[in-house]
């Protein structure tokens, strides 16, 4: 069995993100959008996950932090699927183009989800968070140097 934590982080919320799954210090991934929400960062996370080891016959225990991800993913995407990728209430899914593309790649996967609480010292969590915090940073920072540039350019 592989065991993997994945965790986003969006300072902004929306804003720059970063994402990042982390199974050992020589086995994980991060990245990173521009412009997300938190939660897409999270389930960014788990995607490129299940991508990373889809070549893989191992049964995958994927530590979240994220109960919206674990809600998504084992309780409410089968009956959003059934209705067209709407919610009860008739309104569109949010975030559908990754739940989407996260159905796809769970096909025939063998997968348990754990909660596990951020923040707290869990070690393999704080990999991930440490690395998608530091893509998130990078993000923000490259956009300060961004609008400074813009600023300064102005006064030329």
């Amino acid at each position: 069995m592989i065991t993997a934590a994945a965790d986003g982080s969006a300072l902004g919320n929306p804003g720059p993100a970063g994402w990042a799954w982390y199974v050992d210090d020589t086995t994980w991934a991060a990245g990173g959008w521009p412009h997300a929400t938190n939660n897409q960062a999270e389930l960014k996370a788990v995607l490129e996950l299940f991508r990373a080891t889809k070549h893989l016959d191992d049964d995958l225990l994927v530590l979240c932090d994220s109960q919206y991800v674990i809600n998504c993913i084992t309780k409410w995407m089968p009956g959003w699927k059934r209705k067209g990728w709407r919610k009860a209430d008739g309104k569109p899914v949010m975030n559908v183009d990754l739940l989407q593309e996260l159905d796809d790649e769970l096909a025939g996967r063998r997968y348990r989800f754990e909660w596990v609480r951020g923040h707290v010292g869990h070690e393999l969590n704080e990999a991930a968070d440490t690395r998608a915090r530091a893509v998130d940073d990078a993000r923000h920072a490259l956009e300060e140097a961004r609008e400074i540039r813009r600023i300064f350019a102005g006064r030329a």
